[in-house]
């Protein structure tokens, strides 16, 4: 029997013949994927019968019952004329308040600037932002500076450094050497005879 021959939804509600039932037992035992069909066919069952039982309502609304007919300010928001004119109104409503509510002289009085006050003030924080750049350059460049004499100081004392181990190194061979000669030379002096 093949997966679909079988009605795996009358099978979780119990509604195959027995014949029909065995046949597709058998055949869930032999197949993963109606298993799984069958597991989420029980666990949607399962979520079913847990939600609670309600009752149906007894009255039905009509479209035509009260319930349904729009308020007051539903309408005149639905209605581009009547929402217009109200804008309208309200607009002028608001400009006849403030010129009745409104200030009763004109514009506010300026206030003389007192200029040379002002070019003092100018002319102070200008100096103090010169002098902080200036300050901040001159940190930043003294800092450079001592990063590429650091840096300096290093590749010379590495440079240094390898001089001296292949001078100790060149010093170490010629005494070597010297050793071999040295040795030689007694050898043959201790062969010919020489001082004991």
């Amino acid at each position: 029997m093949s997966c679909l021959q079988i009605d795996w939804k009358a099978y979780v509600l119990g509604e195959l013949a027995e014949s029909e039932r065995r046949q597709a037992e058998e055949h869930k035992r032999s197949c993963a994927v109606c298993r799984e069909e069958v597991e989420r066919l029980h666990a949607t069952r399962s979520a079913l019968l847990s939600l609670p039982q309600e009752e149906i309502p007894r009255r039905i609304s009509f479209v035509s019952d009260k319930v349904f007919e729009p308020r007051w300010w539903q309408r005149l928001w639905r209605s581009g004329p009547q929402l217009g004119f109200a804008s309208a109104a309200m607009v002028a409503a608001a400009i006849l308040v403030h010129a009745f509510a409104g200030p009763a002289s004109g514009p506010p009085a300026v206030r003389p600037m007192d200029t040379a006050a002002f070019e003092a003030r100018l002319q102070s924080e200008v100096s103090r932002l010169v002098q902080a750049a200036s300050e901040k350059t001159a940190a930043e460049s003294d800092a450079r500076h001592e990063r590429q004499t650091t840096e300096l100081i290093r590749a010379l004392e590495s440079r240094f450094e390898k001089q001296r181990q292949a001078d100790l190194l060149a010093v170490e061979e010629n005494m070597n050497m010297l050793r071999k000669r040295w040795g030689v030379i007694y050898t043959a002096s201790a062969e010919m005879g020489g001082p004991r």
